[in-house]
């Protein structure tokens, strides 16, 4: 039995929403994700977990992909995740790079 993963939907850069971005980053967790995609190229769930539960995890990368703050690909079984830098950079001008200046 072969299993086949549904693909993973990404908001286009132009249908950003500020308001979801910022309820995105407004969860500790999920800022942390950010924090921790800014400083790699691509990082694997398992590597962003912080040993909390796969569910959990999941619902929140779920959150950032719907805000557009992450695109994730799957290979095989493993879910790769890169910061959607550029798209929001081109899409609020400042608003990461303030965002990620904030001590933590």
């Amino acid at each position: 039995m072969i299993l086949l993963m549904r693909p993973l939907k990404h908001p286009v850069t132009n249908e950003l929403s500020l308001e979801r971005v910022l309820y995105a980053l407004s969860d500790s967790i999920r800022l942390d994700i950010i924090r921790q995609l800014a400083r790699v190229e691509v990082a694997t769930c398992g590597e962003l977990d912080g040993g909390r539960p796969k569910s959990t995890v999941s619902h929140h990368f779920k959150v950032l992909r719907e805000a557009g703050l992450v695109m994730t690909e799957s290979t095989g079984t493993v879910h790769l995740n890169r910061l959607r830098g550029a798209d929001i950079e081109s899409r609020f001008p400042g608003l990461l790079t303030a965002i990620l200046a904030q001590d933590t």
